[in-house]
């Protein structure tokens, strides 16, 4: 069993504080032949200079460092396409850098933003991503994502990545799911909750009405995840700006956005899952020795921790994160937050990995409502409610601006603009989609904290961001 040296769980620090001050993002589909992807990045740009009152041009005078992320230079057949769009968009000499580590690219890029102004190179920089997933078939572009697997290991199940993960909810299924029928059931609320909200998100690719029989009767991808178990395929771009204290002060003076406070972790494991040894279970704030000591017990099969069903990555992200910012308990120091729903069962597996529920449990964050902007079961507020955007599976999954659009949305929740920006008919508009006679407000009132998780592969790399409203912070700074 292998552990942690006290050097390796060593938290994170800041030499100084850093400031989410706007974001923006583009129209997100399947597909946009009409439009360059140096476009999306310019409304991703143009969209974050709206938001703080001012031109393009004049929040380009403030940047200093550019982080840009994109998870694949095979689909859009252009090498080095952080050049291309840094030039674009008009910031040239301007350092830049291109970040990719998978599904978590968008994170990971926000998470190299965060340091450089906390290190104090820069006081004000733009993390970009974007993905163009639409230019070559669906089944290539399929087997491209696959590549970010262990190709000698993964690719004979199937060289499609909801393969890769039928094996682990199959695992789960088995372990934690007792081989219940109740279990797939609760997998397909996932699917119809992330889908319905995403009818009230006008930047949203899949928004549907659907019930949980429709998710059980749609197409078998990998068994048993469906086609509406699954996430999509997107072209689009989200941006965000990160600056010191005294930038973002200046930036927002006069703007109904208050800079947040902004911490971002990263964690990783192996690429091939079969490689991840057993070892005893990194302890978040939360949790006890005792809570897992008769895990096997309960729960046959389910002693070695990671195995098939854990993200060690996850949870390691967000042991430097929770313990960074003073976290205690997720569910309860945590308003809304943005999970990787890449699969119905991601979703599940991530409610253990961060906290949300201890390994075994995670059915009950959706079974019990918690996870609902409004609980069906009481009718009242959900406890901490997630994936408000429709996630990866009702929203999009342009995967270099994955990450950055899940931290855009709980930015808009802290903000208290959530209804301003999606309510808007004009942004419906202007994407050329209906909005429902149905829209529905799903803000979370009062919202002061949000994490967002950007997950990587079969979770080979995840980041944690932790946004807050700086008057209401949990610890001191040290």
């Amino acid at each position: 069993m292998i552990t942690f040296s006290d050097r390796q769980l060593k938290i994170p620090k800041m030499s100084r504080p850093v400031y989410l001050v706007t974001a923006g993002q583009s129209k997100f589909d399947r597909a946009m032949p009409y439009k360059r992807t140096e476009e999306l990045c310019i409304d991703a740009l143009a969209m974050a200079a709206r938001l703080i009152d001012k031109t393009p041009a004049e929040l380009k005078k403030y940047i200093h460092t550019c982080y840009y992320g994109h998870f694949a230079d095979h689909f859009g057949d252009q090498l080095l396409g952080e050049a291309v769009i840094h030039d674009r968009l008009g910031l040239d000499p301007l350092g830049n850098v291109g970040v990719k580590t998978g599904g978590a690219t968008g994170g990971s890029t926000l998470w190299e933003a965060a340091k450089a102004v906390a290190s104090g190179y820069s006081d004000c920089v733009l993390a970009m991503g974007w993905e163009r997933m639409d230019e070559v078939p669906t089944d290539e572009g399929n087997n491209y994502i696959s590549c970010a697997a262990d190709k000698d290991w993964e690719t004979p199940l199937g060289h499609i990545y909801t393969g890769y993960y039928a094996v682990m909810a199959q695992k789960y299924w088995q372990v934690f799911g007792k081989q219940e029928e109740s279990f797939r059931r609760t997998l397909a609320e996932i699917s119809v909750k992330h889908h319905g909200y995403a009818r009230f998100n006008p930047f949203a690719q899949a928004p549907m009405k659907i019930s949980v029989e429709d998710v059980l009767q749609s197409p078998v991808v990998a068994y048993p995840l469906r086609a509406l178990d699954c996430c999509l395929m997107s072209v689009g771009a989200a941006c965000a700006i990160v600056c010191d204290e005294q930038t973002a002060l200046e930036l927002t003076k006069g703007t109904a956005n208050k800079p947040l406070r902004i911490w971002v972790t990263a964690g990783s494991h192996t690429l091939r899952p079969a490689c991840r040894r057993d070892m005893a279970i990194p302890l978040l704030p939360n949790e006890s020795a005792d809570q897992y000591k008769d895990l096997g017990q309960r729960f046959p099969g389910g002693e070695r921790y990671p195995g098939f069903t854990g993200f060690l990555a996850a949870r390691m992200a967000a042991y430097y994160a929770y313990n960074m910012v003073g976290i205690q308990d997720p569910s309860e120091d945590l308003d809304v937050i943005e999970l990787h729903d890449a699969f119905t069962i991601s979703d599940v597996q991530t409610y253990e990995d961060v906290g949300i529920r201890p390994y075994g449990y995670g059915r009950d964050y959706v079974e019990s409502g918690d996870c609902y902007h409004t609980n069906p079961k009481t009718g009242q507020p959900g406890k901490l409610p997630s994936n408000l955007s429709g996630g990866l599976i009702g929203c999009m999954h342009a995967v270099g601006a994955t990450g950055i659009m899940q931290v855009f949305e709980i930015a808009l929740q802290l903000w208290n603009r959530w209804a301003e920006l999606h309510g808007d008919p004009a942004l419906w508009e202007a994407f050329g989609r209906v909005k429902p006679d149905d829209w529905t407000d799903l803000q979370v009132k009062g919202a002061k904290r949000a994490m967002a998780i950007s997950h990587a592969g079969v979770g080979s790399h995840v980041t944690a961001t932790i946004l807050m409203d700086p008057d209401c912070l949990l610890k001191a700074d040290a």
